[in-house]
C-alpha cells in the first residue's frame, strides 16, 4: 500500500469524529504521492524542485498516473506548485478509485441517492495494513494525518511538521502544511468578505 493510499484510508476511517476539508485533504494526497514516488526513486527533489526518473510499473493505477503526470521540462515543477495543481479534485478520483476496487462502499438510505450515502470501509487487508501503519506512529503517515487533525489536534499546532530524517521527505512535508495553512487562510478571507457583503445587503 501507499502512503496516499493509506491516508485516504485513515481519513475514511477517523472521519466521522474528525471531518476533514476535501481541498486539505487532496492537497495532503498530493504531497503523500511525492513521497511514494521518491521511495520508488521516480524522482529527486532538487531544492523544492521535482526532477523525474524513471516512469516505475507500480501495482498502483493512481501512482502510475501520478508518475506520468510529472512536469519533465526544466525548470521542473516545484512541491508547492505539484501540490496545488495535482490535488485538484484529487481526494474524490482516490474516493472513487478504492470504491471501485471494494475498499469501501456507500452505505444507501431511504429515499437518499446511493452516491450520497455514508461511506463506510470494507474489513480489508488494505484497510488493516494502514490501521497498524498508524497504530505504529509511522513517521510520514502520522506526519500528514496530523497536518490534516485526524489526530483530534489542533491542526494550528502542527504548523511545524516533525521531522522524518530524510531531507527530501522534510521538505514535501512542509510544503504540505504551507499549502494547508494558506488554503486556511483563504477561506478565513473568503468568510469575512462573505460575513460583509451580507452586512451591506442587511444595513448593518
Amino acid at each position: 500500500m501507499s502512503t496516499a493510499r493509506d491516508l485516504m484510508i485513515t481519513a475514511v476511517d477517523v472521519a466521522p469524529g474528525h471531518p476533514v476539508e476535501q481541498g486539505d485533504l487532496s492537497l495532503a494526497l498530493a504531497g503523500a504521492e511525492v513521497i511514494d514516488l521518491l521511495a520508488a526513486q521516480a524522482l529527486t527533489l532538487d531544492d523544492d524542485r521535482i526532477v523525474p526518473g524513471y516512469r516505475p510499473s507500480t501495482d498502483d493505477p493512481l501512482l502510475d498516473r501520478a508518475a506520468a503526470d510529472l512536469v519533465r521540462e526544466t525548470p521542473y515543477e516545484s512541491v508547492e506548485d505539484w501540490l496545488w495543481r495535482r490535488g485538484r479534485g484529487l481526494s474524490a478520483t482516490y474516493l472513487a478509485t478504492l470504491e471501485a476496487e471494494g475498499l469501501l462502499s456507500r452505505q444507501r438510505r431511504r429515499g437518499i441517492p446511493l452516491r450520497a450515502g455514508q461511506i463506510v470501509l470494507a474489513d480489508s487487508p488494505q484497510r488493516r495494513a494502514a490501521a497498524h501503519r498508524r497504530a505504529a506512529d509511522e513517521p510520514v503517515l502520522t506526519a500528514l494525518a496530523a497536518a490534516l487533525g485526524l489526530h483530534g489536534e489542533d491542526r494550528t499546532e502542527a504548523a511545524d511538521p516533525p521531522g522524518v530524517d530524510d531531507d527530501a521527505v522534510d521538505t514535501v512535508l512542509a510544503a504540505v502544511h504551507g499549502a494547508l495553512m494558506h488554503l486556511e487562510a483563504m477561506r478565513q478571507r473568503r468568510a469575512i468578505e462573505q460575513a460583509a457583503f451580507d452586512n451591506i445587503w442587511r444595513g448593518d
